[in-house]
């Protein structure tokens, strides 16, 4: 169980990103916002992937190395390519076709994209268990979203809305399914992580000088960006990465569904938001998800199985 909570406890991070942007009040960009994250969090988990491989920190091999075609740097350029693609198209989604349908389509779609990836790349193929879990969580994050509500007085849905919020899952499942091609082939989590998101941190230095405009100089935009950059980018990671070492991809995919029930209840406890009676449900439905998949976790070995 103490994969399955460390993934969760990822989530619950994830999750205070909308609240802590809140509280901070800065005038900046979702870009800008965005880029000075990455360029904490993953400057903080490149430091981390050094040191480890300083110490020579590295895990027993795995049999299942053969197995894999594709090359190391390949694979560390597809999740690199995740993690810079996510936001920038999870805030064009929003933008296009409103929050709560971006979000439901980011959330619940990377789940699925995430069994389609891993069948190809890994040849593993999800549980009939998972997929259930998954549906369910899935109904949890509509009624948690309001758009069941929303859709009573119609929404709008855009081609190129659609196909960014999508394109967002696919970039989260591909940074998922990645970081596992890594770890199966004897990469300790930390140093997964680090490389991945150490890189994408270089990248993101040209976006942040383009669009800080001097937020990031104020007491409030220093603190927003240390806060989404130590909490919800380097802390979450390294949780995320040793559930992933120990958890199917598919597994990790959907347990991170928890993060719009953990924003709902910040939002209640932080900002004195009150809930409506479908977020409830949605809450509900969304735990009784979790508890299900909890039941289907193994050891690694065979986790990887899908059985």
């Amino acid at each position: 169980m103490f994969p399955t909570l460390a993934v969760l406890l990822a989530a619950l991070c994830f999750s205070t990103t909308g609240t802590a942007q809140a509280l901070a009040g800065v005038d900046a960009s979702a870009l800008s916002v965005g880029a000075s994250r990455l360029l904490v969090g993953g400057s903080v988990l490149g430091i981390v992937a050094l040191v480890d491989a300083r110490r020579g920190s590295r895990r027993e091999e795995s049999t299942r190395t053969t197995r894999h075609a594709l090359p190391t740097w390949l694979v560390i350029a597809l999740g690199m390519l995740g993690v810079l693609a996510y936001q920038p198209l999870f805030f064009a989604g929003t933008r296009l076709n409103g929050v709560a349908v971006g979000t439901v389509l980011t959330l619940g779609s990377s789940p699925v994209t995430t069994g389609i990836l891993d069948a190809l790349l890994r040849r593993r193929l999800p549980s009939l268990r998972w997929l259930v879990a998954t549906l369910v969580a899935v109904v949890g994050v509509l009624l948690v979203s309001g758009i069941l509500g929303a859709a009573r007085g119609g929404l709008v849905f855009t081609p190129a809305g659609v196909s960014t919020s999508l394109g967002a899952g696919a970039a989260y499942a591909l940074l998922t399914v990645s970081s596992k091609l890594l770890l199966d082939r004897s990469w300790d989590s930390r140093q997964a992580m680090g490389s991945i998101f150490g890189i994408a941190a270089l990248l993101s230095v040209p976006v942040i000088l383009a669009t800080a405009d001097g937020w990031l100089v104020t007491w409030e935009g220093l603190a927003l960006a240390l806060w989404l950059g130590i909490i919800t980018t380097a802390g979450a990671y390294l949780l995320f990465g040793w559930g992933l070492q120990h958890l199917a991809p598919t597994t990790v995919a959907t347990l991170s569904l928890a993060e719009p029930l953990g924003a709902a209840l910040l939002g209640v406890l932080v900002l004195g938001e009150r809930l409506s009676p479908s977020v409830l449900s949605g809450i509900a439905v969304i735990v009784v998800a979790l508890m299900l998949l909890a039941g289907t976790t193994h050891p690694r070995g065979a986790s990887d199985s899908g059985r």
